[in-house]
C-alpha cells in the first residue's frame, strides 16, 4: 500500500498542496490532469527525486519521505524512456542490477526472465536508435522491473507513441500488472487511457486533488466544473434546480427546463455525456422524460463519429455514428430532436 498524507511541494513558483492519498497493493492507480497540473512533479516526488517541504510518503508501511531514491524499492519510467544510447538493450536492462552488484548468475537470470515476460529477447544484442518507440517502451519498462520494484511509476509511457504502437504498448501495461499484481501509479493527461487501464483514478488540477474514484464514478458523476470538463463531458449547465410538485424536479438553464433526478437544489450546475443523448428527424416515442427540437448549429467529423450541436438553448453536443448521420441526412441547419433520460443528467 501506498499512502501520502498532507504532502506539500514547492517548486519556484509551482505548489502541490495537501495531496491526499491510498493507493492498495498491487492496484492500477491513475493519476490524470490537464498539462501543468502537477502530475509528474507529484510522480517525482513519491520516487524521492524532489525535496518535501511537508507531510509523509508511506510504501508498504514504511516512511520513506525523507529516504534516498534508491532505497524506496521504486522504479520510474519516462515518457521518452531515457534509454542510455550508447549501451545495448541488454546493458541497458540489466544497469540498475550491476549498480545493486548482483552476481552473473543472478543478473542473467533476471535478464531472461523480463526479457521473456516483455517479448524482447531477440532484441538484446540491439542499440536503442535502432528500435522504434514501442520497443523502446518496452526496453525502458524491462529495465525498471528488473528490480523488481515495490512500486512501479509510469510517466505518460503512451505519450510519445504512434496510434498503433499506443494500443500495443497500452495492452502490454495490462497485461503485465495482471501477471506481476505490483502496485503502480500511471500518470497522462489522456481521460480514456485513464479509463482502460486505472482500477482507481486521481484528477490533479492547478497542484490539487481535485476527486478521487474508479474510473465509472468519475466518468458519470464528475463532483465539479472541473472534472467535468476534462473527463469530456460536453455538455456543462449553470442553472437552478426547483421543484414542480408531484414529486417532479427540474433544471432550469436558459430558459429550458429539463427533468432531472436528484435530491440537490438551488443554484447547481448539470452535465450529460454526448453519447446519452439520442437525436432524431421526429420526435421519438420513448420513456425518457427529456425531448426537444432544436437546430443543428455545427458538425464536427470525428472520423467514424460526429458530433452535432444542436441549438434549443442552451447549446447541446451530440455525438453519432458517421453511418447514422448518414442514414438520417443531417446537416447543419436541419431541425430534429433530441431525447435523453432525467437520470442521464448529473447534478452536481
Amino acid at each position: 500500500m501506498i499512502e501520502i498524507k498532507k504532502l506539500y511541494v514547492k517548486l519556484g513558483d509551482f505548489m502541490l498542496q495537501d495531496i491526499n492519498l491510498t493507493v492498495a497493493d498491487g492496484e492500477y492507480f491513475i493519476i490524470v490532469g490537464p498539462t501543468g497540473a502537477g502530475k509528474t512533479v507529484l510522480l517525482e516526488s513519491i520516487a524521492g527525486l524532489y525535496p518535501v517541504k511537508s507531510g509523509e510518503i508511506w510504501v508498504k508501511g514504511r516512511l520513506v519521505t525523507r529516504l534516498d531514491p534508491e532505497k524506496r524499492g521504486i522504479s520510474i519510467v519516462y515518457q521518452d524512456h531515457v534509454l542510455f544510447p550508447h549501451l545495448s538493450v541488454k546493458d541497458n536492462i540489466t544497469f540498475g542490477l550491476r549498480l545493486r552488484k548482483q552476481t552473473r548468475h543472478e543478473t542473467e537470470a533476471t535478464l531472461d526472465w523480463v526479457s521473456g515476460l516483455l517479448g524482447i529477447s531477440q532484441l538484446l544484442d540491439r542499440k536503442p536508435d535502432t528500435l522504434s518507440g514501442g520497443e523502446q517502451q518496452k526496453v525502458a519498462l524491462a529495465r525498471a522491473l528488473s528490480i523488481k520494484p515495490q512500486v512501479l511509476l509510469l510517466d505518460e509511457p503512451l505519450s510519445a507513441l504512434d496510434p498503433e504502437s499506443r494500443e500495443g504498448v497500452q495492452q502490454e501495461l495490462h497485461q503485465l500488472h495482471n501477471r506481476l499484481q505490483v502496485t503502480t501509479i500511471h500518470v497522462t493527461h489522456d481521460f480514456e487511457e485513464a479509463i482502460a487501464l486505472g482500477d482507481h483514478i486521481a484528477v490533479l488540477g492547478e497542484g490539487q486533488i481535485k476527486q478521487v474514484g474508479t474510473p465509472e464514478h468519475i466518468f458519470r458523476q464528475p463532483n465539479s466544473e472541473f472534472v467535468a470538463r476534462f473527463a469530456m463531458a460536453r455538455n456543462i449547465f449553470f442553472g437552478e434546480v426547483v421543484d414542480k410538485g408531484n414529486g417532479n424536479t427540474v433544471f432550469s438553464a436558459e430558459g429550458t427546463e429539463l427533468a432531472v433526478a436528484t435530491d440537490l437544489r438551488g443554484s447547481r450546475h448539470a452535465s450529460i455525456r454526448p453519447e446519452d443523448i439520442l437525436i432524431s428527424p421526429e420526435p421519438l416515442r420513448s420513456s425518457a422524460r427529456n425531448s426537444f427540437g432544436g437546430i443543428i448549429t455545427r458538425v464536427t467529423d470525428k472520423g467514424s463519429t460526429l458530433y452535432l450541436t444542436v441549438n434549443l438553448p442552451p447549446d447541446f453536443i451530440c455525438m453519432v455514428t458517421r453511418r447514422s448521420f448518414e442514414e438520417m441526412g443531417l446537416a447543419e441547419g436541419k431541425k430534429v430532436y433530441i431525447t435523453f433520460k432525467a437520470t442521464a443528467i448529473h447534478v452536481f
